[in-house]
């Protein structure tokens, strides 16, 4: 991977509905280069899928909660049961198993408090669980879906 390639990821991750040739004339190529290049990272895996970002407040889901999850149970079993479970709430968009005292953190989206409290519900009905800590976001003070490029080039 190179700075132009590097250029053109910058560019999609910040708007993937640049045409190709715009962004060509951004990276100085012209437009069959740079349209092999993409395909050359989708095919890499670099690129995994250009998806649109929508406007919560919109869809009144407004409302983070992070959701701190500890259990008993560390077996295989226990965790294809959660992951099964976890994957059916699409109020879930983000799940990290954790190093330290939490050993999941969960990212739930949600129109209010009522809205939560029925999913923390629905969650402990289908798994058994140790622990459940919720943290709700007052603010939102930086977001980005645009990962950092600066240390692809370090390796």
């Amino acid at each position: 991977m190179d700075r132009i390639d590097l250029r053109i990821l910058d560019l999609l991750q910040h708007d993937a509905t640049l045409s190709t040739s715009d962004i060509a004339e951004a990276v100085g190529l012209s437009t069959t280069p740079c349209w092999r290049r993409i395909q050359n990272l989708e095919k890499q895996g670099v690129i995994t899928r250009r998806v649109a970002l929508l406007d919560r407040d919109q869809l009144n889901v407004g409302v983070d909660a992070f959701v701190a999850i500890r259990t008993d149970e560390h077996n295989k079993r226990w965790l294809d049961a959660f992951a099964k479970a976890v994957a059916a709430f699409p109020e879930v968009i983000e799940l990290y198993r954790m190093s330290g005292e939490v050993d999941y953190l969960m990212r739930v989206v949600v129109p209010d408090l009522a809205a939560y409290d029925s999913f923390y519900l629905r969650l402990i009905r289908e798994v058994d669980l140790y622990d459940v800590s919720s943290s709700f976001a007052m603010e939102r003070i930086k977001y980005t879906t645009a990962l950092p490029l600066t240390y692809v080039m370090k390796k």
